[in-house]
């Protein structure tokens, strides 16, 4: 960590913050320790439990766990008193706990996660899932950004508070492994932890994405999730074509009925009324004020094939659909054959990965029953139509916030990113935040992340944006130390 040793560490008392202080220690650990961290994190397989299922015996998620885990004590080393647990439930996938001490009575959460989603397809030659590569202020490879590098930015920003001797409130960092595939394990940690938990009064989440990487980015909602498999079976076994069709409905012809029930083929919108809400009127005045913001970036990052458009030119519908209404993606087929070995046959079934994004308000595992229900009933020509639930996450939507709170982020993304906050709802989803909603709910929330223009997260040549990082770290430092000057006295 370059000259700045755990020597020079200064007691805690109540200082005025050096924000170019505070910016050189940060960048200096990111670039010394974290950076390198990260690269080796990159390495690990750990793929979700949804997409490995013998993700114990294969011991990649123990290797994630024991790689943040060592990094972590050496640092706690800084805070008398510190511990750090690796939890595990039985039959779970492992969480690590961590609890820094602090001055006064309020508890500061901080959340991230270390699973991984899946390879997939489409990776540039020289990059690939779990071969970490730097080119210029990009570090390549699955998980770097989402969620890797949260306990490193988490315990970077309370270090660089321990170094200046900056008060804090107490501090519990929770960094689960399930994230990837529903937090399904989350609910049984946060209720056995619940009493060494507390009850917090600020949760920052590192785990969100960003509009640009010119200024700090607060999430104000987050789409909740439903989905599974639907499977359309016609037939015991695959026959002739040429002897079936127009006799036996195919399969595929099925599903395209059943998915019509959902979504309307044609525009894409989700038919049913009973996956809407009401959109509240001040996220509608955020999304204007995004479009402002963004302009065309809201779509340019996309890497759309030449000559593809959005689905329509309007961007605040854009920002909107995105954010607070239903969308369904197709994200994975079985049943059909390779294109190379499909011969002449009326396939028995077909069977598709169905993601269906609700809206932050509405309560997702209703939405999944909604949708099972839709989609089984009155089956075409009597085929035998499944649908397995498999996902079925509620969405949030942050509370106001508090004065302090819009002051200190204003403040500190001009600080180190030299321009505003801005605001705005993310398509995607984070379960713990639902969950910690409903819990807490006089809590303040910081959600932020670096997931920002074609860091595509989830899909190929995903990358962390490493200047974010090191912003968001110094972003979160000086909110920690807000909290504590506002609710710590």
């Amino acid at each position: 960590m370059g000259a700045v040793t755990m020597a020079t560490f200064a007691s805690i008392t109540e200082l005025p913050m050096d924000t170019t202080r505070l910016s050189r220690f940060v960048s200096g650990l990111w670039d010394d320790e974290i950076v390198p961290q990260l690269v080796e994190y990159i390495r690990i397989p750990n793929k979700s439990p949804m997409f490995d299922k013998d993700w114990v015996a294969h011991g990649y998620m123990d290797q994630a766990v024991e790689l943040m885990s060592s990094w972590a004590r050496g640092k706690l080393a800084a805070f008398p008193g510190a511990t750090l647990e690796v939890v595990r439930l039985e039959g779970r996938t492992p969480l690590i706990y961590i609890e820094v001490p602090g001055e006064g009575d309020d508890t500061v959460v901080l959340y991230g996660h270390l699973d991984k989603q899946p390879e997939m397809t489409g990776w540039a030659d020289d990059l690939g899932p779990w071969k970490p590569v730097i080119k210029g202020d990009r570090l390549y490879g699955r998980g770097g950004a989402d969620d890797g590098y949260a306990i490193f930015g988490s315990l970077a920003a309370l270090l660089a508070l321990r170094e200046q001797g900056i008060a804090h409130s107490r501090c519990v960092i929770l960094i689960e492994a399930c994230e990837e595939s529903g937090s399904y394990d989350l609910p049984y940690y946060v209720d056995h932890l619940a009493d060494r938990i507390g009850n917090p009064s600020l949760v920052v989440c590192l785990d969100s994405g960003c509009g640009n990487y010119d200024q700090l980015w607060l999430t104000t909602s987050l789409r909740g999730m439903t989905g599974g498999e639907l499977t359309v079976q016609v037939l015991e076994e695959g026959v002739h074509s040429g002897d079936a069709s127009g006799v036996v409905p195919s399969s595929f012809r099925i599903l395209r009925e059943l998915l019509s029930r959902l979504e309307d083929p044609a525009t894409g919108r989700i038919v049913p009324k009973e996956l809407y809400v009401d959109i509240p009127a001040e996220r509608v005045e955020q999304a204007r004020h995004s479009t402002e913001v963004l302009g065309t970036a809201i779509y340019d990052k996309f890497p759309f094939v030449e000559g593809m458009q959005p689905v329509t030119d309007d961007l605040v519908e854009l920002v909107l659909n995105r954010t607070w209404r239903p969308q369904l993606a197709v994200t994975g087929v079985d049943g059909m054959p390779p294109l190379e070995s499909a011969g002449n046959v009326l396939r028995p079934k077909t069977a598709v990965k169905l993601s269906l994004r609700v809206p932050p308000t509405l309560n997702g595992s209703k939405a999944g029953d909604f949708v099972k229900q839709l989609l089984e009933k009155d089956p075409p020509y009597g085929a035998k139509v499944s649908f397995k639930v498999e996902k079925d996450g509620s969405g949030w939507n942050a509370p106001q916030l508090s004065t302090w709170l819009a002051e200190a982020v204003k403040e500190a993304s001009e600080h180190y990113f030299g321009a505003p906050a801005a605001y705005m709802g993310e398509g995607g989803s984070i379960p713990f935040m639902g969950m910690l909603g409903e819990k807490f709910p006089q809590a303040q929330f910081l959600i932020t992340g670096v997931l920002g223009p074609h860091s595509n997260a989830h899909g190929p040549n995903e990358f962390l944006h490493i200047p974010t990082g090191k912003k968001v770290s110094m972003v979160v430092a000086e909110v920690v130390a807000r909290h504590y000057e506002k609710q710590g006295k």
